[in-house]
């Protein structure tokens, strides 16, 4: 086999995860490690009815902070699955090999297990043992099922708090946790920094990979990772703030302004992104090597759990037209007067893309059976006008800057009779609860579904003020808190949806306390909010 030819087959043998029982000579025999390989953690996440992904990365803590230590040498991975934590009870067990060119990353794609139960896994590499993980299967299509507990975080800035939330999040019972962006922030740093982040601006795919290992290494953090199935997508800073499919979105020496330019470097945070979530194989649409030629790297998915719940995983950062009508046209995200945008009014334009939105609206017009439709995604769904009074102000880089896709994506709903909308969102660092109407211009119009947009787990907030005036302006939104940190729990049953916001007392300390700062229920069959 040539050696060009031999090359792709190996990268694509790494991403499809194929790789567990294709392991080529070099890498069958155990290496012995003196130090500990899994300072990252374990994780699992994309869960279905009869498999799950498994996911650890090999990396030592040395002198200058957690890394690879293995070189260009690949590495046998061992790995099991249990019904007990003592894993006197194997269920399922392999090998897959740690490959350098994904950061010494595994992802094991384990299938035919029972559906609807909670297992153990765990992996090995020469006489070092990883955490245990505790992971779950959901129910099969179309069974009868009592519950299921949602938790939802989103927004993660080191420099700007500890993540002892997910201490807190880790007694909460889970059944999963959907994450819904900004797990890693690109920037060097930031005023009044409780803890700084190693490394100046991320940029490379080394970058990256270095500032995913900084996060990783926090004991929170990875504690919550090994409590239950992640199901994640990204958001902006994943890759470089507010950016827009191939367009930058911030202008200067240190962001490439052509196409071409930020293409690679969106490859490298797409890599570094695979390479540290516990995603499918078939996230990699074209392998490694179609990264760096602009192909897509699939986040979006639709997750079932019995007839109780179907879970809409979206993406609002890769298919998206760029932000319009920004101050001297500069990239990035502003407050826009959409009486004086013509292109606001573009009914081609798409934060979703083309090809996702009719994805949606199939499996919109598949979901009959399921109870209640939850939509993950990245922001704030519905209308915000920051102007009292008469006239508008929007934000652009949201559902507001893109409200004939909104449109579209209600009148989907509307069509197929979708019952039970929820939205859960992120990005805005705050808690805002409301209504989802399929026609924001007017009040009237009726509710289609409701909305839960939740607060940061550390992340700033950029305005605290006027929150009584927004909620006066955009009277859809029935709550709203611009100020707590902290995490959402929905609990779904077949009668009523519960949902609790969550928040700590301080950021800024690792022995912060929890309190509920709000809880709401919905009742099957009514798109309407009470607060309990």
């Amino acid at each position: 086999m040539p050696a060009e030819t031999d090359r792709r087959r190996l990268l694509q043998l790494a991403s499809a995860g194929a790789a567990m029982w294709w392991l080529p000579r070099s890498v069958r025999g155990q290496v012995r490690v003196g130090a500990d390989p899994f300072t990252l953690g374990v994780a699992s996440g994309s869960p279905t009815h009869d498999s799950v992904v498994l996911w650890t990365r090999l990396a030592t803590k040395g002198l200058f902070g957690v890394g690879s230590s293995f070189g260009a040498d690949a590495v046998t991975v061992r790995w099991e699955v249990a019904h007990d934590e003592r894993f006197g009870r194997l269920v399922a067990q392999g090998q897959a090999p740690a490959r350098p060119e994904l950061a010494h990353s595994v992802h094991v794609e384990v299938a035919g297990l029972e559906p609807d139960r909670w297992y153990y896994y765990r992996f090995m590499v020469g006489d070092a043992v990883s955490p245990i993980g505790r992971t779950r299967t959901f129910a099969p299509p179309g069974a009868a099922v009592a519950q299921l507990r949602l938790g939802y975080a989103s927004c993660q800035r080191w420099e700007h708090g500890y993540f002892s939330a997910y201490r807190h999040l880790r007694e909460e019972r889970l059944d999963a946790l959907l994450f819904l962006g900004d797990y890693i922030y690109e920037y060097p740093n930031s005023a009044r920094a409780v803890r700084r982040p190693s490394g100046g601006r991320v940029l490379t795919l080394d970058d990256y990979r270095a500032r995913y290992a900084l996060y990783k290494a926090d004991s929170d953090l990875q504690a919550m990772h090994a409590q239950c199935p992640w199901l994640v997508t990204w958001d902006d800073h994943e890759v470089q703030n507010d950016y827009a499919g191939l367009q930058t979105g911030e202008s200067g020496p240190s962001h490439p302004s052509s196409a071409s330019g930020f293409g690679a470097h969106r490859a490298g945070a797409y890599q570094a992104f695979y390479e540290h979530m516990p995603l499918r194989a078939s996230a990699l649409t074209q392998a490694l090597d179609g990264l760096a030629r602009g192909a897509e790297m699939r986040v979006y998915s639709r997750m079932v759990h019995g007839r109780l719940a179907s879970l809409y995983l979206l993406d609002t950062r890769q298919y998206r037209d760029p932000q319009v009508c920004n101050p001297e046209g500069k990239p990035g995200s502003s407050r826009v007067d959409p009486s004086r945008c013509p292109e606001w009014a573009d009914a081609g334009r798409s934060l979703l893309g083309v090809a996702q939105e009719s994805w949606l609206e199939r499996q919109f017009a598949a979901s009959a059976g399921s109870t209640w439709n939850v939509v993950g995604q990245q922001t704030l769904f519905g209308q915000r006008d920051f102007h009292a009074g008469a006239g508008q102000r929007f934000w652009n880089d949201g559902w507001d800057g893109y409200a004939q896709s909104r449109r579209r994506l209600t009148d989907a709903v509307a069509r197929h009779g979708l019952p039970n909308l929820v939205l859960l969102g992120g990005d805005m660092h705050e808690n805002w609860v409301g209504h989802v109407k399929a026609d924001y211009a007017d009040p009237a119009s009726a509710s289609l579904g409701v909305e839960f947009c939740g607060t940061s787990i550390s992340s700033r907030s950029s305005d605290t003020r006027n929150v009584d005036q927004l909620l006066a302006e955009n009277p859809h939104f029935v709550f709203a808190d611009t100020v707590r940190k902290g995490y959402g729990v929905a609990e779904f049953t077949p009668d009523k949806l519960r949902t609790t916001l969550r928040v700590v007392d301080d950021v800024t300390r690792q022995d912060t306390r929890i309190e509920t700062l709000a809880s709401f229920q919905v009742r099957s069959g009514q798109a309407r909010i009470e607060q309990v």
